[in-house]
């Protein structure tokens, strides 16, 4: 059984690497062109999936850097559209304070 994993494993890389690679769009691969990362993957089975892993594209930050959002978050948990709010509340006065000054 252990045997059979020492020819799976890398085997299992390649074809997630290849995959990977197929998906992934021109603009988002790194260092050579998308067409050289598929050969190298290919032609090295066991060296060529791990620098595609960890060089060959770019890669997401968890949470989006910079403390950007980049999932749906309902309005009243959103921080950026409770302040909107307030701005809004700040440039009409009188807006929600009850009746208006004769």
């Amino acid at each position: 059984m252990l045997r059979a994993l020492i020819y799976i494993l890398p085997l299992a890389l390649t074809i997630f690497a290849f995959i990977d690679c197929l998906n992934t769009p021109e603009k988002e691969t790194k260092h050579l062109p998308k067409i050289a990362w598929v050969f190298i993957i290919l032609l090295f089975w066991v060296v060529g999936p791990v620098v595609w892993l960890v060089a060959g594209k770019v890669r997401a930050v968890p949470g989006g850097g910079f403390g950007r959002r980049t999932t749906w978050v309902a309005p009243d948990d959103n921080p950026d559209f409770l302040r909107s709010l307030k701005d809004e509340d700040k440039k009409e006065p009188g807006k929600g304070d009850g009746p208006a000054a004769p």
